[in-house]
């Protein structure tokens, strides 16, 4: 079957293919850099806050030293939350900023008892978590072992789901933001 001309397909040259409407390539680029810039700039503004004033920041760095979170801390306080690969469910590992710059691990969180007690043995019992809180059980770590920390290694990997808690601030999804091949991100407090 032949289409009459001027029936919606354009006419292509003797022998050749009807001729397709095609975006220039360099105007599809333009917009995809455009759209690269804004996302960059969108997640730069909600990562990389400037900590105000001397107080303190968790900082995310890759182990090559390139900054992918920056979060002011207004407290002492701030979390670590992934899901535990053993159980599948989610549980948050709490900290306290020392005067020294060092950091402390305070509290232990889960959605699931078994978390605290087998994963993370606990030696006192899990208590239910206060109302609000982000998870459904806490409890103390291990006195006898203590858990302070210059630098965090910690893997920033989508099954882990690693996401970074600070009161007053969004929560940051660490995984999200790590885009090389070495899920690796060391967290570390700057003033």
């Amino acid at each position: 079957m032949v289409a009459p001309p001027g029936a919606g397909a354009r006419a292509a040259g003797p022998g050749g293919a009807p001729a397709r409407h095609r975006t220039p390539r360099w105007l599809l680029a333009v917009v995809l850099a455009g759209a690269a810039v804004l996302m960059g700039a969108a997640v730069t503004a909600t990562t990389s806050a400037p900590a105000g004033g001397n107080g303190p920041a968790v900082v995310v760095r890759t182990p090559d030293g390139e900054v992918v979170a920056s979060v002011p801390l207004t407290g002492d306080r701030f979390a670590v939350g992934y899901r535990n690969s053993v159980y599948t469910t989610l549980a948050e590992e709490r900290y306290r900023v020392l005067p020294d710059g060092r950091f402390e691990l305070v509290e232990l969180a889960a959605d699931q008892v078994a978390v605290l007690e087998e994963y993370y043995a606990v030696p006192g019992a899990p208590r239910p978590a206060p109302p609000g809180d982000r998870r459904a059980h806490v409890a103390e770590p291990d006195p006898a072992r203590p858990a302070v920390f210059d630098v965090l290694n910690i893997a920033a990997t989508d099954l882990g789901e690693r996401t970074l808690y600070a009161p007053g601030a969004d929560p940051v999804p660490i995984w999200r933001l790590v885009t090389e091949e070495d899920p690796t991100v060391l967290l570390e407090i700057t003033r």
